[in-house]
């Protein structure tokens, strides 16, 4: 499954999710660093990627919009890049499965005892 990372997270997830996430890019590499967030939406659509933010925007469109494109939303406060590298390596098979799911646009992820 391919990840779009969005700007408010690291890009360097890019590199340290290859082998879990291949093909996977951040938008300042595809050139929409603080770009709106309809752009964002419609390369993701368009070009088969999931997007992954932090941003509470992407999860309401995904409620108002669907699908595709997919998001991930990373209910994860202040959480450091290498917390967020974890969270996704260790929630990679629910990742793919709901990459799979046909009637979920939205996934939450979140780290410590308020986890869902």
């Amino acid at each position: 499954m391919k990840l779009l990372f969005d700007e408010n997270v690291s890009h360097r997830l890019v590199d340290m999710l290859a082998p879990e996430f291949p093909g996977s890019v951040h938008v300042r590499d595809v050139g929409l660093l603080a770009a709106e967030d309809a752009r964002i939406w419609e390369r993701a659509r368009t070009q088969g990627f999931v997007i992954v933010s932090k941003d509470t925007d992407f999860r309401e469109r995904s409620y108002v919009e669907g699908f595709p494109p997919k998001a991930i939303w990373l209910d994860v406060g202040n959480a450091g890049t290498m917390a967020i590298a974890e969270l996704l390596r260790n929630q990679s098979v629910r990742i793919d499965h709901f990459g799979t799911q046909e009637d979920a646009s939205l996934l939450i992820l979140s780290i410590g005892p308020a986890a869902i």
